[in-house]
């Protein structure tokens, strides 16, 4: 019998610097996947949170919605330890290397597919909150994991370096609204939304 697939959610505190600004936040990070295989959505802050909820099963892939520090500063640690292959959107390349010298193991585009437990995740380039970032939409879950990208009340933010607010506004529109109004909205901060709720609100009404 198959397996039923799940997402589980851990929550990991620290910190974003850009800009030559700090600021402590709470991270996401989200787990997809059944008792055997996994795909692992962001590694914020420390590994070990994020290794023990992996909890020994395999990891399909560690990908990351976009390069900032803290969705990314476990990532080594936690695909050292799982075996895993690290996938982002070589657009985000320059905020990567801010924080390793060595580079990602993958590229990241529109349309990257992952399959974990017969269902499939698939990658759409959502620019604009950084020139890389990326959503993973799962259909057959009724989910989209949005990093930075969209939250519940709007867009992510765009006002660092190589952001940009009409860009993600028309990512939003483009690529994610155009999805079911049903899809759960599991962000890389705060708590989840719908997509029908998103389009709601300012600017999309």
């Amino acid at each position: 019998m198959q397996q039923q697939v799940r997402i589980d959610k851990v929550v990991t505190s620290g910190t974003f610097s850009l800009d030559g600004e700090t600021f402590d936040v709470d991270n996401n990070v989200w787990l997809v996947g059944d008792d055997e295989q996994v795909v692992v959505i962001d590694a914020a802050h420390h590994a070990a949170p994020i290794i023990a909820a992996i909890g020994g099963r395999e990891v399909v892939a560690l990908v990351l919605t976009h390069g900032h520090d803290d969705h990314i500063g476990a990532a080594g640690e936690v695909a050292a330890s799982a075996n895993a292959l690290t996938w982002l959107h070589p657009d985000d390349r320059m905020l990567w290397d801010l924080q390793f010298p060595e580079p990602p193991g993958h590229d990241l585009a529109e349309g990257t597919g992952f399959v974990v437990g017969g269902v499939e995740l698939t990658a759409l380039h959502t620019p604009g909150h950084s020139p890389g970032s990326c959503c993973l939409y799962a259909p057959a879950l009724e989910t989209v994991f949005t990093g930075d990208t969209l939250f519940d009340g709007g867009p992510g933010a765009t006002g660092r370096s190589y952001s940009d607010r009409p860009t993600i506004e028309a990512s939003i529109r483009e690529r994610l609204l155009t999805l079911p109004p049903q899809t759960v909205v599991h962000p890389g901060h705060g708590t989840d939304s719908t997509i029908g709720a998103e389009a709601s609100r300012e600017p999309f009404n």
